[in-house]
């Protein structure tokens, strides 16, 4: 494990290269999250009589998008679908074929370091926009759902890595994978959670989302601190999410496996 150890100090020493572009893009990120919010505020103002919408409030639905920002924050895989496609079609891959150290556990070494450095850098503009934003802040219910919340948080990231680790295991057939990249990214993001609660959409629609991993990738963890998923339908979606986690990690080894049979690299 000292190795890896190693792997995630240099990843964060590089990372730390690009701390005022995280910083910039933390920053101009809650833009377009400020113009979410007013919209909803502005539906909901529409509608004074009800006073809430598919049963969120408007403190709850401000709480979600937050939360979908702090959870993305943590989990979203930034360039390291593009940096495996590019060590595959430049070749570099040849040289983890030749030393003991496990490629998948290299690149999520690295995943963790750039998610740390990121976090720490957005710390500051997402602090100040939070406590901007405190009086809309809906606490969590108790203790074991924060636990339950920081541990499908971690599944997330775990599952969103995968899943791009095995797109980006495409390159060994094709040579550009920015199509299925950009496809899957809309799927996570329209089936996932980021634009809207999947709660509201009609009970069919959202229970057949909930077969597929997207929901896992976000909505399912704010779900957890809302309170929204609670009790036997908690452990059940940490359960899911779980087994989704080991499918993605052996379809991952599998095409690894696949991809490596097929690889070939000359020249010094």
């Amino acid at each position: 494990m000292s190795k890896y150890w190693h792997v995630f100090n240099v990843g964060i020493q590089n990372t730390l290269v690009y701390r005022m572009n995280f910083l910039f893009r933390a920053t101009f990120a809650l833009i377009p999250l400020m113009g979410t919010l007013y919209l909803w505020r502005t539906i909901f103002a529409s509608n004074p009589e009800r006073g809430q919408i598919a049963g969120y409030s408007l403190a709850s639905m401000t709480s979600y998008y937050l939360l979908v920002t702090v959870v993305d924050a943590l989990t979203a895989v930034t360039e390291d679908d593009w940096q495996i496609a590019a060590d595959i079609r430049d070749g570099r891959i040849s040289q983890f074929l030749l030393k003991p150290l496990d490629y998948l556990a290299y690149r999520l070494c690295l995943f963790a370091a750039g998610r740390f450095v990121y976090t720490l850098t957005a710390l500051l503009p997402a602090g100040v926009f939070l406590a901007i934003q405190h009086e809309y802040l809906v606490p969590a219910a108790d203790w074991l759902a924060v636990g339950a919340f920081l541990l499908a948080t971690v599944l997330t990231a775990l599952l969103q890595f995968l899943m791009s680790y095995t797109m980006a295991l495409l390159a060994f057939w094709v040579l550009e994978i920015s199509t299925f990249i950009f496809i899957v990214y809309a799927l996570e993001y329209l089936a996932g959670g980021h634009l809207f609660p999947l709660d509201i959409l009609p009970a069919p629609l959202a229970q057949a989302l909930n077969f597929t991993p997207f929901p896992y990738q976000m909505y399912f963890p704010v779900s957890i601190y809302l309170g929204r998923v609670s009790g036997r339908e908690m452990w059940q979606g940490l359960a899911i999410q779980a087994v989704w986690v080991a499918l993605a990690f052996f379809l991952a080894r599998f095409v690894w496996r696949r991809g490596i049979r097929r690889y070939s690299a000359y020249g010094g």
